[in-house]
């Protein structure tokens, strides 16, 4: 069983950045890929990016360009570089693994 942990969201401006995170404990060794989602209100939950365990990436189109996803083995987190940051990405951001563990979820809110 694999418990992940996600933090660093908050209010933010239009045009601003966060990094999100998100820490993994319990039976990590069996984790490859890793994803964040987010869901609005109102809205079914999305993937935002992609990452495998040999660091390859993808990333929905809304996102390319703003959004870098990256992953520390060591320390079994992986993150989300949010830049330019727009209204429309106000959402709950989830991470996930390919075990099928959620967690908590983090909220990001962009407005001015």
């Amino acid at each position: 069983q694999v418990q992940l942990v996600e933090s660093g969201g908050g209010l933010v401006q239009p045009g601003g950045s966060l990094r999100l995170s998100c820490a993994a404990s319990g039976s990590v060794y069996s984790i490859n890929a890793m994803a964040w989602y987010r869901q609005a209100p109102g809205k079914e939950r999305e993937l935002v990016a992609h990452i495998t365990s040999g660091g390859s990436t993808d990333y929905a189109d809304s996102v390319k360009g703003r959004f870098t996803i990256s992953r520390d083995n060591a320390r079994n987190t992986v993150y989300l570089q949010m830049n330019s940051l727009k209204p429309e990405d106000t959402a709950v951001y989830y991470c996930t693994d390919d075990e099928g563990s959620w967690g908590q979820g983090t909220q990001v809110t962009v407005s001015s």
